[in-house]
């Protein structure tokens, strides 16, 4: 009878044990927009940390990408139902701050997470900060970059005696390269998605050129005053005047302009370095020639590169209290993400958080650690309500500056009815 006694209360203990544990979990519930290599890699890290902390369990749901992504962020939020942790562009910012559905990120949450400003990028954390306060922790700098297909360019001066892309110093010389590989016979000199149908691709092409004039396209409360407006027209006509002497292809979607530079058609490739794995993969399997990456070249005035981050952040939810010990567990799963961004820069970004991006490890990513220096002059979009992510400004990119791009509208025409289409927004 006593042994029968003993062997109960035991497992009655246990019983209790286990109940205690199961309280003391914290599941942490986090939404994302991750797809393609990017979703792959992220759930191999949310299995990674799953797996190395029984205390906090991950429980991940993967949303669609752009507006309705965003657009169940702010209904949630405003209801008290948003996650405890999402993937945020920092380019959404200003948009989420209007709509007040992010919570402050301290400097004691940072601490908690084994993080402190200082370890990032400075313009990364500039982007994801208001009036000196952190609104999102920075995870990757994913910015625009030129491929280029080295056995097209062999016997050419643009390739050094490395294989590396040299003697693009300025448009003209851009432009000599563009027109030598025409003259050499090669179908595609720049492939370029000019038929984008979110008109991400045109807006990052457009904003990188206004940028590399120091232009602005709003400043305070206006669309491109001064003489911003003389700098988008020229940003336009650059590449109005490529195609039009048939640099780039004509009305050309993103999955095509991608096949041209993977089928070795084109010699450049203007894209985001989210495509690295892909060209990358190609390669290995032999469907793809010598190739490598670059810092897209300074054109004009300075380097400026349009660039996005992903990021991390805590709704702010509204009727909820915040749960202490809930937050602490966020912020060690955001803190564990970037100390292991090594495995996120394998899908082509730049780590945010310094300490990986200036790793040996990483600096032996190629060719990542080739256009890493862009990080130091991305340029991120306005900070505006009407910019970022899915944004009206990508509307004026497809629904302006693409058919600009093919000739139906002068570059004057187009700024002109961008500054039409975008003000009114704005007042």
């Amino acid at each position: 009878m006593k042994r029968l006694l003993k062997a109960a209360a035991a497992a009655a203990m246990l019983v209790a044990s286990a109940g205690i544990a199961a309280a003391e979990t914290q599941n942490v519930v986090w939404w994302d927009f991750l797809g393609g290599g990017d979703g792959v890699r992220m759930k191999a890290l949310i299995a990674d940390f799953n797996k190395e902390h029984p205390d906090i369990q991950i429980q991940a749901t993967t949303l669609q990408w752009g507006v309705p992504f965003y657009t169940k962020v702010r209904t949630s939020a405003g209801v008290g139902e948003g996650p405890d942790v999402m993937t945020y562009h920092l380019s959404r910012v200003p948009i989420a701050l209007s709509e007040g559905v992010l919570s402050p990120i301290t400097d004691e949450d940072l601490a908690n997470a084994g993080l402190k400003k200082e370890d990032f990028f400075p313009r990364a954390i500039e982007a994801a900060s208001s009036d000196g306060q952190l609104y999102a922790v920075p995870f990757d700098i994913h910015a625009v970059i030129l491929y280029y297909n080295r056995d097209l360019l062999k016997g050419t001066p643009y390739l050094d005696a490395d294989g590396k892309l040299t003697g693009i110093n300025n448009l003209d010389d851009f432009n000599k390269a563009l027109q030598a590989m025409k003259d050499k016979g090669v179908e595609v000199p720049l492939s370029i998605a000019t038929a984008d149908v979110s008109g991400g691709t045109v807006w990052r092409a457009f904003y990188t050129l206004l940028s590399q004039q120091g232009g602005q396209l709003i400043v305070g409360n206006e669309v491109l005053p001064g003489d911003n407006e003389a700098k988008a027209v020229k940003a336009v006509k650059i590449l109005a005047d490529w195609r039009a002497a048939d640099l780039i292809p004509e009305q050309t979607a993103y999955p095509a302009s991608v096949a041209l530079f993977s089928a070795g058609k084109a010699a450049f490739h203007f894209n985001g370095v989210w495509e690295v794995p892909t060209f990358t993969d190609l390669h290995k399997k032999g469907s793809l020639g010598d190739w490598s990456a670059t810092v897209f070249p300074t054109l004009l005035d300075q380097p400026a590169t349009w660039a996005d981050s992903h990021s991390f952040a805590i709704p702010k939810e509204a009727g909820k209290e915040t749960d202490p010990a809930k937050r602490k567990a966020v912020m060690e799963v955001i803190g564990w993400m970037e100390k292991h961004a090594l495995r996120w820069a394998d899908a082509g970004h730049i780590p945010a958080y310094l300490p990986v991006a200036t790793s040996a490890e990483y600096k032996a990513m190629e060719p990542n650690a080739a256009y890493a220096p862009l990080a130091e002059h991305a340029a991120y979009d306005p900070r505006s309500t009407i910019a970022g992510v899915a944004s009206p400004v990508y509307d004026a990119a497809l629904n302006i500056i693409e058919p600009a791009i093919d000739g139906l509208l002068s570059p004057e025409d187009a700024v002109a009815q961008m500054k039409e289409q975008l003000q009114p927004l704005l007042n």
